[in-house]
């Protein structure tokens, strides 16, 4: 039996080798999912896969509690910090993996179709990528992802025991300790959901790496291309797959701050600089790769513009000493309808270069990756400004406007 699952994670791994485009098909922790048979060949099972980590984490949690610390359970059902990371950040992060994953692979693989690159850069492109392979699979990155998350615990085991919940702490004569799922939300849940995160920052340095060595290549741009960003529109794809990252990152740190202002007396205000710098941040990491191409398209389109300029000059003033030779009078002018297409389409590519944006992120994808970070921050809000207060003043707002 254990023969042909042996077989099957071979046979996967070759198949990945010849794709060349998979951030996630390779390493310690894909390949247990493999042997375990939660994904597949062309299947990842994202569903089966939320469901299975729901049972290892959530599941276990009300069970403990209702057994060990039954008056408790209505506190651990009721802690929006838990179900931050458990319910919401995991599986959105097992989300994120396959949203990161496609992009990925519809960006490697737009590069080799459209064209970009010829020759030694084609060939260079293919040492990357066999690179990125190698790093995606090599055990030491999960190994030490894992390491960290142990030394984080033992770091901070004292100070999360001392300011746990009720449901997670015992408090007896001023010392605090751990009850049963207190020890297994620390051990088992808060590793699980660190471990994915780990990984998904893993694979984005992965794909930050594939963009840099992207934006120093030889590329064939154009600057007349229809998406505004001489062919590397596509590139907007990157912050996209950052999105569920920053997501399930600041629903945690939101329930954190929730949980402050509830139970610690802490003031929306004082949240009001760590929450602009963790959206700075998060714009940091998810744009920081496509700043690279910059320099490189605003080259081209000043170029381009030189260039059509010049060839768009000597074309009008070929047909302006044609069409209105002193031979002839301006009625006697012979018009080519080829001539006047010719002319427009002149206009149009120097119009097009005109709005070219050397940034190529389109104010969408900027807008979505704004909802991601700042949405999961609203449990703070209303923790300090209940949901009622809220609408009641924008109620109050909208009769005030005059009509």
């Amino acid at each position: 039996m254990q023969k042909p699952m042996l077989k099957n994670t071979d046979t996967l791994h070759q198949v990945d080798s010849a794709d060349d485009v998979s951030l996630f098909r390779g390493g310690l922790f894909y390949r247990v999912q493999v042997l375990t048979r939660l994904v597949g060949p062309e299947r990842w099972n994202v569903g089966r896969r939320v469901v299975i980590v729901l049972a290892i984490t959530w599941l276990p949690l009300v069970i403990i509690t209702g057994l060990s610390n039954r008056e408790q359970l209505i506190s651990l059902l009721t802690d929006y910090e838990v179900y931050s990371r458990v319910v919401i950040a995991i599986p959105v992060l097992l989300i994120g993996q396959l949203v990161m994953e496609d992009r990925f692979g519809i960006v490697a693989r737009h590069v080799r179709q459209a064209g970009l690159l010829e020759g030694d850069a084609l060939q260079k492109m293919k040492d990357v990528l066999a690179t990125i392979r190698r790093l995606r699979d090599s055990p030491f990155s999960e190994l030490v992802i894992v390491t960290l998350i142990f030394v984080e615990l033992t770091l901070v085991w004292n100070t999360r025991v001392a300011t746990g919940p009720v449901w997670a702490v015992s408090r007896s004569g001023g010392v605090a300790h751990l009850t049963p799922a207190g020890w297994y939300y620390g051990l088992v849940c808060a590793p699980i959901y660190q471990l994915f995160l780990g990984l998904c920052f893993w694979k984005w340095l992965l794909w930050s790496y594939f963009l840099f060595r992207l934006s120093r290549m030889d590329l064939n741009l154009v600057a007349t291309h229809p998406d505004s960003h001489g062919g590397l529109g596509f590139l907007g794809l990157s912050p996209v797959a950052f999105t569920p990252l920053a997501f399930a990152l600041s629903v945690v740190i939101g329930a954190s701050w929730s949980r402050e202002i509830a139970n610690n007396a802490a003031r929306l205000r004082s949240f009001q600089l760590p929450a602009i710098i963790l959206v700075v941040l998060m714009f940091i990491m998810a744009l920081s790769p496509l700043v690279l191409f910059v320099r490189k398209l605003d080259a081209l389109r000043r170029t381009a513009m030189l260039q059509y300029g010049v060839l768009a000059q000597r074309y009008a003033k070929y047909l302006q000493g044609k069409w209105f030779s002193p031979a002839g009078s301006p009625e006697e002018a012979q018009f080519s309808a080829t001539e006047v297409t010719v002319l427009a389409d002149f206009a149009l590519s120097y119009r097009n270069i005109k709005r070219m944006r050397p940034f190529p992120a389109d104010k969408g994808t900027l807008i979505g990756l704004a909802l991601a970070v700042t949405v999961p921050l609203l449990p703070a809000v209303l923790a300090e400004f209940p949901f009622s207060v809220i609408v009641r003043g924008l109620l109050q707002a909208v009769k005030a406007v005059p009509m």
